[in-house]
């Protein structure tokens, strides 16, 4: 097969592709914010001031910037096999396993450790609430990757080990990814991501809205966002659109995603529900745009990349910034919700300091490349 891949990929970021997940990350960590039992926006001051469908778009858009990372981590894992192996039925499983245990591992642990710690102390947010969850079966859970059919079967976990259950779905998929790579023929490989891809929506619908956990969270669902990825990075190895092509395909892409984070209500009831597919198909387009055409670095983005470079570290560790911020706000002013806007940029400030801190220890330990040469990397990969 013959590949297209720009030049030493590996030794440089892509800044729109670091924008793109740095928009995704903002999105979960403010949407975990504007929660009702957190900080919301709605009822602040702000409430008075802008339209409900902009503070709506901010507030709750997370779930959908979920899907915009599976399939970010499903197209740049795609082009690292490719880059290094050449071709994904050659893949290197020894070395594919040992980076995604590189990768996550070490700082899964330090969160795992960390909400144990909180949940022994019966902290609230972190500590089990219901007699079917404990906290061997969180820890365990976690650890197998699990964690989202645990709380399937058991209900919502505490809102700081929710976060895991994206996680869990992304290295389950990534456990037996390689090996149909390695098993199937090719055709066959690009059937079955094509019919995955193409079964996003029947396959959520398989499950009942009434199972309001297991239908957010099951797994099927996620694994087609990561083929949409997957299939994006197998047309990017192969066709290269040129400039114009690719500003196209990115404006293309862009409005199908303010279609849907801005106007959500509507995609759902006048376009056959297909508000994950849009999602899907608008980073699949602005991934296409991004890697054929990098774009230079933008004054005033910076911040937003570099987020974006840190996703996994803000991933994993925010909801100990939030659900802090969430304690001291109510110590402090009770359920006076008038003044919670005030909180959502020094909690963005911290969530990105910590993140910082953690990617220099994990470089420190040798655990984790510098950012100017982990070109791939994305949340998790």
């Amino acid at each position: 097969m013959t590949t297209h891949l720009p030049d030493r990929l590996s030794a440089q970021r892509n800044v729109g592709i670091d924008c793109l997940r740095g928009l995704a990350i903002l999105l979960v960590i403010v949407h975990h914010l504007a929660l009702p039992f957190c900080l919301p926006l709605r009822p602040s001051l702000l409430g008075e001031w802008l339209p409900r469908r902009l503070l709506d778009a901010i507030s709750f858009n997370g779930y959908e910037a979920v899907f915009i990372f599976f399939t970010l981590s499903g197209f740049l894992i795609t082009l690292r096999i490719v880059e290094r192996d050449g071709d994904l039925q050659r893949v290197n499983l020894r070395r594919f396993y040992r980076a995604r245990v590189r990768r996550i591992l070490p700082l899964l642990g330090l969160a795992l450790a960390l909400l144990s710690l909180l949940a022994v102390c019966q902290v609230p947010g972190f500590a089990p609430e219901s007699d079917r969850q404990s906290l061997a079966g969180l820890l365990g859970s976690a650890l197998t990757f699990t964690f989202n059919w645990y709380e399937g079967r058991t209900g919502w976990a505490p809102a700081g080990w929710d976060v895991l259950w994206s996680l869990s779905i992304e290295e389950v998929f990534y456990v037996g990814f390689p090996l149909l790579c390695l098993w199937l023929p090719r055709r066959v490989l690009i059937g079955m991501l094509v019919l995955l891809a193409l079964g996003l929506q029947p396959l959520r619908a398989l499950v009942p809205m009434s199972d309001e956990v297991w239908w957010e969270k099951a797994y099927l669902p996620g694994m087609a966002a990561l083929a949409w990825g997957v299939l994006t990075a197998l047309l990017a190895a192969r066709w290269r659109p040129g400039a114009r092509a690719a500003r196209i395909l990115g404006l293309a892409g862009a409005g199908s995603l303010v279609l849907v984070l801005g106007w959500s209500d509507i995609v759902y009831r006048h376009l056959f529900k297909a508000n994950l597919y849009f999602i899907c198909i608008g980073a699949c387009l602005l991934l296409l745009a991004f890697h054929t055409q990098p774009p230079a670095p933008r004054r005033g983005l910076g911040w937003l990349a570099r987020m974006g470079s840190l996703s996994y570290e803000l991933y994993l560790f925010h909801m100990f910034i939030v659900l802090g911020t969430e304690s001291l706000y109510r110590s402090l002013l009770g359920n006076v919700q008038t003044w919670t806007f005030v909180v959502y940029l020094p909690v963005l400030g911290c969530c990105y300091a910590l993140a910082h801190l953690l990617e220099r220890g994990a470089m420190r330990l040798g655990l984790q490349r510098p950012a100017s040469v982990a070109a791939s990397s994305v949340k998790g990969v």
